[in-house]
């Protein structure tokens, strides 16, 4: 077993290459996102001082909390959002974060767009899609993701870099990603954001330019952290605890 973040980060990072070899991609095209929900800067630093830039928030209040600090002794760090937006969380949000990857209804891009405009700041904007339609996770329906698009892009003149998709926990995660890649390209867009810890290598397969690993850097959540015990992630099962619900 690897001890510590940094070394772990360094496999992570090997089996990013090994996959985008496999898949006759470039690892250079495949964006590591760091999830640091419930991980406190003494988490954070060792894997930010290896040199890692990339990070990921499922919270903006708990982003809000930890990250200006670390931000100005790491000012190179860039900070994605990956979990759910509400439109009074877009003001922080489009200040904290460099891109947003759960733009997944109107009233979300319109209060994005807003905040865009007034800050002058431009994150680079992802729209979720829900590939299994579950009623209780965020996402908009693949059939409407269109409609969506062509709402941020004519009306809201915001660019979208891609898709995002967290798969059915419970179910096998190739036919969403696959699905996800056939809708991107149906729309025009190279962006896709999809994998996480028990499959960010089928993800690279699937041709996921955004990986969003968690456990395998940083290790179990621990109950203090106000989530259950999780242990690591293995190749037949799907991490809840990096689910952005």
């Amino acid at each position: 077993m690897l001890e510590g973040a940094p070394a772990r980060l360094a496999d992570v990072e090997r089996r990013i290459a090994a996959a985008a070899t496999a898949a006759r991609r470039d690892a250079t095209g495949i964006c590591l996102i760091a999830v640091t929900k419930t991980f406190g800067p003494a988490d954070i630093v060792p894997v930010l001082a290896a040199g890692h830039r990339g990070f990921g928030e499922n919270r903006v209040q708990e982003a809000a909390g930890k990250w200006p600090p670390l931000r100005e002794r790491f000012p190179l760090s860039e900070l994605h959002l990956i979990g759910p937006l509400q439109s009074n969380k877009a003001k922080d949000a489009v200040r904290l974060f460099d891109a947003i990857h759960t733009i997944d209804r109107p009233k979300i891009a319109r209060a994005v767009a807003d905040e865009m405009a007034r800050q002058g700041k431009t994150p680079e904007l992802f729209i979720q899609v829900n590939t299994g339609q579950e009623p209780q996770k965020a996402g908009v329906a693949p059939a409407a993701a269109g409609a969506l698009l062509a709402l941020c892009r004519d009306e809201l003149h915001l660019t979208i870099a891609g898709l995002m998709c967290i798969p059915p926990w419970d179910a096998p995660a190739r036919p969403h990603f696959a699905a996800l890649a056939v809708l991107a390209g149906e729309l025009g867009l190279h962006g896709l954001s999809m994998g996480m810890s028990a499959d960010f290598e089928i993800a690279i397969a699937c041709g996921a330019t955004h990986v969003r690993i968690g456990s395998e850097i940083f290790g179990q959540r621990l109950p203090s952290h106000g989530e259950g015990a999780q242990g690591p992630a293995t190749p037949s099962s799907r991490r809840p605890d990096e689910i952005n619900s």
